[in-house]
């Protein structure tokens, strides 16, 4: 297989606000919608979309959300003999607020997601034979870690939700790229968030981590360290309708163009990709076709 993703799966309910509430605010929203979601598979969508062969790894519950997300994902083609089914967890949810200008904020209910273990993935062949394997931290960090160690592939980490501690040197060891945003960056390297102003700063930050890491800046584009060099990768200008589940088309674009060339030529591919995303309200609904990139970025540009 191409691309196996380890990660979450959430039913995402998403709600248009005019602004997000502040501390003791109640903001009256518009109608909610009920997507698939959650980081790991709407990066396994994002790869099959792309036209990888892709399988996904992750833990849904026995119930209509579990069912949901089944759903989406075969019939986005992604391979599902990875999913497992938890009688007594329901699946997860998330809660996503979208304001006006496209920008969300995000509360996650992570359900059987906490239920995946490193025995579920340490014997996968799955993700033994896969030619890069995408991880995030939506998942039990022991989890990732097992599954890190299990890849004999290229291994990606796209470490979100920023974690609260540093992650492990025994993790960062079985880390080929990492991908953090510039809130990632900042827990991992220690760097106060209000100090990364410039590219200047961030790449200082990002060398903390050492390796091979792609710093992704939103509408800035992405940072990519690679081999000593520092390249920035410039975005297509476009006007977002809503953001939700960039970073995740982002990191699936990444594995899937990895495969055909080098870090700074996958970084290219996957900022159109991401701001492709931006183009189309939803999380995994949004998750762009090669042809459809082009199209979306072609009637919306901005420029």
């Amino acid at each position: 297989m191409d691309v196996v993703v380890v990660g979450s799966a959430n039913l995402d309910i998403v709600v248009p606000v005019p602004h997000h509430p502040v501390t003791g605010e109640t903001v009256l929203g518009g109608d909610h919608r009920q997507v698939p979601g959650g980081k790991g598979a709407n990066q396994a969508i994002a790869a099959a979309r792309l036209g990888r062969s892709t399988g996904f790894v992750g833990c849904v519950g026995d119930d209509a959300p579990g069912a949901t997300m089944t759903n989406a994902l075969v019939g986005a083609g992604v391979d599902t003999g990875g999913l497992i089914v938890r009688a007594d967890r329901p699946t997860g949810l998330a809660m996503i607020a979208v304001d006006a200008s496209g920008d969300n904020s995000i509360v996650v209910s992570p359900g059987a997601n906490a239920d995946l273990g490193p025995d579920d993935v340490s014997g996968s062949a799955a993700v033994a034979e896969a030619k890069v394997v995408l991880l995030q931290l939506e998942t039990p960090v022991e989890t990732v870690l097992a599954a890190a160690r299990a890849a004999n592939g290229l291994v990606l980490l796209n470490p979100a939700p920023a974690p609260s501690a540093p992650l492990s040197a025994d993790l960062l060891a079985e880390v080929d790229v990492i991908v953090p945003n510039e809130i990632e960056l900042a827990m991992l390297s220690g760097t106060p968030l209000d100090s990364l102003t410039s590219i200047d700063q961030i790449e200082m930050a990002a060398r903390k981590l050492g390796g091979e890491v792609v710093v992704t800046l939103g509408e800035q584009g992405c940072l990519v360290l690679t081999d000593g060099v520092t390249t920035h990768v410039p975005a297509p200008i476009v006007d977002p309708v809503d953001t939700t589940a960039a970073g995740d088309s982002f990191c699936g674009a990444l594995a899937d163009a990895l495969l055909r060339g080098g870090l700074v030529d996958a970084a290219r591919w996957a900022v159109r990709v991401g701001a492709a995303t931006t183009l189309r309200h939803g999380a995994s609904s949004s998750l762009p076709t090669p042809d459809e990139v082009e199209e979306l970025l072609t009637k919306r540009s901005a420029g």
